[in-house]
């Protein structure tokens, strides 16, 4: 596809695509495919700057093509996921680029049932976007409405995911939401449950959104955790879909461990279905300690639309990234960075251990990656001198160590992983592999 990534279209602000003129035609050609007799679509943003005319092109666009559109303002992509179904909207649109700096942007689809679109869906709409966005005469146009306050069923869709009669008294917990889209509902859903909460990043001004803070940049959750002595942290993503936690000593507990947590604790209590899903990328201390437990492990290739096809292939309902999205099928229907902590700390309630001592039983093997900036994203691992320097580093890394080399699905970039035991030998060998690959690079 030409514009639609892993995760809808996304790119730097003020270059194409990520222009108004683009939104407005991408809005006419969702329109003719979601709503091509009108109907209602819900739109959210996160707190970029940019999302302000971005949200008001894409309300032009859908309105002239006579969809009428919902305005909930900053809100939670899950947030956007549920309320779609929850409002009965014929789709959804998220202005948002996740873990990315303020600088970038992007905008991505849900269907009526709350999933992220189908590959064949974003064809169809990408089959319109050199058509001019339409404007339909004044009797069939759409309206605009906002519904900032149904973020309150979104809330209370999140504090009904954890067991009937639980609350979250008597914990202390540090909430960083990265200044983004979460930074009003999170710390209000906690406090509701009757925690005790510490709020950080959670004072956007339009530019700090993941910048210090957040689930990409737990530093300061980490120091917060500690110095209040609170029994864990929750760090989000720009947009909220994804988490990463912080024990009580301040240790990050990232995607990988949280899933292990997660799958134990569905496992004894007889709920678990089918494998977990990880990804290329999930550590390998995971696999092993699942595997340790009698539990199924699958991995798909990057990115939470690859992991969900291959649970629903397989009728799972535990999957996710070492990022820290994950998702849980059986709660809701996207990755959801607030329900996720909602289930851990739920697990960490009912056993009464600490988060520590519920990620003690997986081991993480070090890893180091690195990405490298390419003129264009390229086949790196089909290059002569990569493929040579791969087949080094696996056979001295032999059974007990990985690589994975990939292009990012949202930037030029080579990513770059390698794992294995002895940390200061993955660290050589991943520059090494750095190195093969910059030496390959085409140029601009």
């Amino acid at each position: 596809m030409r514009y639609f990534g892993t995760d809808g279209v996304r790119g730097r602000v003020g270059t194409h695509p990520i222009t108004v003129e683009f939104a407005l035609r991408l809005a006419g050609a969702a329109a003719r495919v979601l709503a091509p007799d009108g109907g209602r679509v819900l739109i959210g943003k996160d707190t970029r700057l940019s999302g302000y005319m971005f949200e008001a092109a894409l309300e032009a666009g859908f309105v002239a093509a006579g969809v009428d559109v919902q305005l909930a303002g900053p809100m939670p992509t899950p947030g956007i996921a549920y309320l779609v179904q929850r409002l009965g909207a014929d789709f959804g649109a998220v202005i948002s680029a996740s873990h990315n700096r303020y600088d970038d942007n992007g905008i991505k689809f849900f269907d009526r049932n709350g999933a992220k679109l189908t590959d064949q869906l974003e064809e169809a709409i990408e089959s319109h976007l050199d058509e001019p966005a339409p404007t339909r005469e004044s009797s069939k146009l759409g309206r605009a409405t906002r519904v900032d306050s149904e973020r309150a069923l979104y809330q209370a869709f999140c504090a009904s995911t954890l067991p009937q009669g639980m609350n979250l008294a008597g914990f202390k917990l540090v909430v960083d939401c990265a200044n983004g889209a979460a930074y009003k509902v999170a710390p209000r859903v906690l406090a509701a449950l009757g925690a005790e909460t510490v709020p950080i990043g959670c004072s956007p001004n339009g530019r700090n959104i993941n910048d210090g803070c957040g689930s990409t940049d737990p530093g300061l959750l980490r120091l917060t955790v500690s110095g209040v002595r609170a029994d864990a942290g929750i760090a989000l993503d720009g947009d909220g879909d994804r988490l990463v936690m912080a024990d009580h000593l301040g240790r990050v507990v990232d995607g990988d461990q949280l899933l292990y947590v997660l799958a134990r604790a569905r496992l004894a209590a007889g709920g678990l279905k089918g494998p977990v899903i990880g990804t290329v990328m999930s550590n390998l201390g995971l696999e092993l300690a699942l595997k340790e437990r009698g539990i199924p492990f699958l991995r798909a290739a990057v990115g939470d639309r690859n992991v969900m096809q291959l649970l629903r292939t397989q009728a799972g309902v535990l999957g996710g990234e070492s990022s820290g999205h994950l998702l849980v099928l059986d709660k809701t229907t996207t990755g959801d960075g607030l329900i996720v902590a909602l289930q851990v700390l739920a697990v960490m309630k009912s056993t009464g251990k600490t988060l520590a001592e519920l990620a003690a039983g997986m081991q993480r093997f070090p890893q180091q990656s690195v990405n490298v900036r390419v003129a264009q994203c390229f086949d790196a691992a089909g290059e002569p001198g990569v493929a040579a320097a791969i087949a080094h580093v696996e056979r001295s890394l032999g059974d007990r160590g990985r690589v994975v080399l990939r292009a990012s699905g949202t930037e030029p970039l080579i990513r770059i992983m390698v794992e294995g035991e002895d940390a200061e030998l993955v660290e050589r060998h991943a520059q090494e592999l750095a190195a093969a690959v910059r030496a390959a690079a085409p140029a601009a």
